[in-house]
């Protein structure tokens, strides 16, 4: 569980807590894993280790949130109450597992009290950070904020206290590990390539200085920085070239810089033809530097080529990252009107790249969008609840291979969305029971019976739409019908 477990009431540490935690021992907890030495180091310093007994609280929902837990070692279990009883959302025993102060960085935006309660089902030691500490690292280390967002979602869902709360914890839980699992991948590109270009800067430093230490007239050295420009604009307009060119390129390079002495030529080739820079360029700059300045030139312009490329790499991972968390806050629709206008087919995207990692690689996804559909009045997050829940059926009835279509169009006075599979369709004797609460076709423990009541309720109690199902074997088709213009329903539960 890399979910939020969101106090008070607990007897205390055990004897002899409150050690500090080790660099080595945090190192080993994914929350920490992208953080630098002076981050660990900071971390152990501001935190302590401590150990509840077994049934004991570790926090208590409503109470103020003091501190963050990650959890070390041992079993806990966490609750959340639901109309007055004590739900256990989840049990776990996975170290590095985390909550309580989870969000602290949001400040006085948000009242800061434990959302949920946990306790020690046998003993349990945990990393301790208070409250204060947890949010200067949060608003301050960017990667660790990226393992957060998983807890941010499944967190902000535990307001709505409904039945259907925890149907609503388990989609969201897979949704968070798919973005966690996407924004991995961007943002462990940029920590690697900011790595990297530490050291060529470095390395810019070290060659400028040997050039400019007096060998260079003040001409030579100008018309050199003019190359160097140059080859920064070479790595934008650089074409892509196939194996087979690109070697032959490398291997002319390497020609050219070995009847120079160059020394390791072959170091700088494959940089130099990735920045579109070939042999006649490389006159250029022999011309303006001479046979005794080439080297260190040579080695300076490579390493601005680089720096280039590695920025170009920090920026598309960047953008990446920037366009997941627009899609998570599309999704989550934390920043708007629960009931507004919307474009169904934002929300529809939204949906498929939070749970592009469940979608297989032998799927394939097919959009059928009407764009010339107007907009719709509409609790936009909850339908995204109905996306979801339509979504992952599809791809549960289909399991590796298969279709999975999403279309919109128009029917009378209503928008429709339609979500489709090549499954092995719903049996005629199951299909007038599938709205039903509690129904499923699940194995045991598999699915909870919830998913279409919920998104039932959604389009028919909230949208005064409705949604049908056509199913036969090999083709399975949900269709939701939202009316373009309509009051919105009172604000009641929805599952």
């Amino acid at each position: 569980m890399s979910t939020p477990v969101g106090g008070v009431g607990d007897p205390g540490p055990a004897p002899g807590d409150g050690a500090r935690p080790t660099v080595a021992q945090l190192r080993t907890l994914f929350l920490f894993e992208s953080l630098d030495e002076g981050q660990l180091d900071w971390l152990a310093e501001h935190g302590r280790v401590e150990t509840r007994r077994a049934g004991t609280a570790v926090y208590t929902e409503g109470e103020p949130a003091t501190c963050f837990y990650v959890l070390l070692d041992g079993t806990v279990t966490m609750t959340r109450r639901v109309r007055g009883d004590e739900v256990e959302v989840i049990r776990t025993a996975q170290r590095g597992v985390y909550g309580g102060a989870t969000q602290a960085y949001l400040g006085d935006q948000v009242p800061q009290v434990y959302i949920n309660s946990l306790r020690a089902v046998g003993e349990a030691t945990f990393l301790v950070l208070p409250a204060e500490t947890f949010a200067h690292a949060v608003r301050s280390w960017f990667p660790m904020a990226m393992h957060l967002l998983e807890g941010l979602f499944i967190g902000m869902q535990q307001t709505q206290v409904r039945v259907g709360e925890r149907e609503r914890l388990l989609a969201l839980g897979a949704l968070s590990a798919g973005l966690t699992h996407e924004l991995n991948n961007p943002a462990g590109a940029a920590v690697r390539a900011t790595a990297v270009l530490r050291e060529r800067v470095a390395g810019i430093r070290h060659e400028l200085a040997t050039i400019a230490d007096g060998r260079l007239d003040g001409d030579a050295l100008h018309r050199l920085v003019a190359l160097q420009e140059e080859a920064v604009r070479r790595v934008a307009d650089a074409a892509t070239l196939s194996p087979l060119a690109v070697s032959d390129a490398e291997d002319a390079l390497v020609d050219w810089l070995d009847e120079r002495d160059v020394a390791a030529g072959w170091e700088l080739a494959g940089t130099l033809v990735a920045g579109g820079v070939d042999g006649a360029w490389l006159d250029r700059v022999e011309a303006v530097v001479g046979p005794g300045n080439l080297e260190p030139a040579l080695r300076w312009l490579t390493h601005t080529i680089d720096t280039e490329q590695l920025l170009r790499e920090i920026d598309e991972a960047v953008t990446r990252i920037s366009g997941l968390v627009g899609a998570a806050k599309q999704y989550s629709q934390l920043d708007r009107a629960p009931y507004q206008v919307v474009d169904v087919h934002e929300l529809l995207d939204a949906t498929l790249v939070m749970l592009r990692g469940k979608i297989p690689p032998g799927v394939r996804l097919v959009r059928e969008y009407d764009r010339a559909l107007p907009p719709v009045p509409a609790y936009a997050a909850e339908l995204n609840q109905v996306w979801t829940n339509l979504i992952v059926n599809a791809l549960d009835a289909m399991g590796d291979t298969g279709t999975l279509t999403v279309a919109t169009g128009r029917d009378g006075d209503a928008l429709a969305v339609a979500v489709g599979d090549t499954g092995p369709g719903i049996p005629a004797d199951v299909r007038p029971r599938i709205f039903e609460p509690f129904f499923t076709t699940k194995p045991v423990g598999e699915g909870t019976g919830l998913g279409l009541d919920i998104s039932y309720r959604i389009v028919v109690h909230k949208h005064r739409g409705d949604i049908r199902v056509d199913s036969v074997p090999g083709s399975t088709t949900f269709r939701v019908l939202l009316p373009f213009a309509t009051a919105p329903a009172a604000p009641a539960p929805t599952d």
